[in-house]
């Protein structure tokens, strides 16, 4: 095998691994909320110490991957991210759960920015749209621990091997395909021989990455409900029982890695514009059906096409905003870490929103809320993306 199809197999198996780990945890948020006794308000908490351990990390993030390369970063921040997921079921008191998860949350949120950085390289590498693809390894690996997990709970096995199992797999697989990624190109120098960091970035282009990152905020606050509310959904609200309360999450999954996979080549052949806007539409009434029809088949049925639907809005997003940076001789991680900082806030809040809304009337109202900031991205959509030809990422000169 070539050193590119290996590049961009290493570059999966980092974002496949960190889809495994989400969904497993995940899954088990009914555990968490059964096992401490925790109304949608207290489950909600343990949400939001996730968010912010990503959000006060993000912050220097993109300075720590722009020093050591996302090829480095993606592999630590792997490790870590699943050492850390394993320990989440095994925390005997409530506050100290929070804190793990909080720990949990920082590891995944650095993770994202180093693999999504390692992304932008891959594609700017092979000159033509791959990201789809990788990014739909995310959602392959989301798929793949919801069927374990589904199958897990199906055998009445211990929830706390499930996470160590595949925790340490994940661990195995990024390290052993750590030598085939990437080095990011050189990144041009400011006036101290110092790399780009996000306050020295010009200032239209540190707008451009803002207005990416506050779009992908607004996708990434459905994403992030559909991962951690799907199983919540399917249980308390379709009524469903055994492996069918992971089902839903695999249902959103397989809509996501179908979209992602087949999205490059629509991405060759459309503008970004009309892809983003096919996707919204196919969202809004994937969700829209599921919460309409609350059982168990509309449910599943609706959470694949509302996968379907949400799959390119985020690789379309992260692939402008890598392509803006090495447009400028900037490096991925450093412009990607302005437009994730925003957009990751959407992913690890979104959840703790669904659950306050959920609180103070019903979930399915929570999750429509969340189709509000698609509706926006849609309106949007015009001013941002190109409805020409399509582009990909050239690399830079340094």
């Amino acid at each position: 095998m070539s050193e590119l199809p290996k590049a961009r197999l290493a570059a999966m198996s980092v974002l496949f691994c960190n889809g495994v780990i989400y969904a497993s945890w995940g899954t088990h948020v009914p555990t968490i909320k059964d096992k401490f006794d925790l109304s949608e308000a207290n489950l909600s908490l343990s949400m939001l110490a996730v968010a912010l351990g990503g959000i006060l990390i993000m912050a220097r993030a993109g300075r720590w991957i722009a020093k050591v390369g996302s090829a480095g970063a993606s592999v630590k921040s792997g490790v870590l991210m699943a050492a850390a997921a394993f320990g989440i079921l095994l925390m005997p008191q409530y506050a100290l759960l929070l804190f793990w998860l909080a720990l949990y949350g920082a590891m995944s949120a650095v993770n994202d920015v180093a693999a999504n950085s390692q992304a932008a390289v891959v594609e700017a590498t092979f000159n033509r749209p791959v990201i789809g693809s990788l990014h739909g390894a995310f959602s392959l690996g989301g798929m793949f621990g919801a069927l374990v997990a589904s199958g897990w709970q199906a055998m009445q096995w211990p929830n706390q091997w499930h996470l160590a199992a595949v925790c340490t797999l994940c661990a195995v697989l990024t390290l052993s395909t750590a030598r085939w990624l990437l080095p990011e190109p050189p990144a041009r120098k400011n006036e101290n021989g110092e790399p780009h960091d996000a306050h020295a970035l010009p200032p239209g282009v540190k707008r451009k990455l803002v207005v990416l990152g506050c779009l992908a905020f607004l996708a990434l606050i459905v994403e992030g409900a559909m991962y951690d509310w799907t199983a919540v959904y399917m249980r308390d609200v379709a009524q469903a029982t055994g492996g069918f309360v992971s089902a839903g999450y695999a249902a959103f999954s397989v809509g996501m890695a179908a979209g992602r996979f087949t999205g490059d080549p629509v991405r060759a052949r459309f503008s970004e514009g009309a892809l983003v806007l096919g996707s919204c539409a196919l969202c809004i009434a994937g969700l829209g059906v599921a919460l309409l029809v609350p059982t168990v088949g509309t449910a599943l049925a609706g959470f694949l096409v509302c996968g379907l639907g949400v799959a390119n809005i985020i690789p379309v997003m992260f692939s402008s905003a890598g392509r803006i940076a090495l447009a400028n001789g900037i490096s991925p991680s450093t412009g990607l870490a302005v437009t994730t900082r925003l957009a990751y806030v959407g992913l690890l809040v979104g959840p703790v929103i669904v659950g306050f809304i959920a609180h103070r009337s019903d979930l399915r109202i929570a999750l429509a809320f969340s189709l509000l900031g698609v509706v926006a991205i849609a309106v949007s959509s015009k001013r941002v993306f190109a409805f020409g030809a399509p582009e990909v990422p050239q690399p830079s000169a340094g």
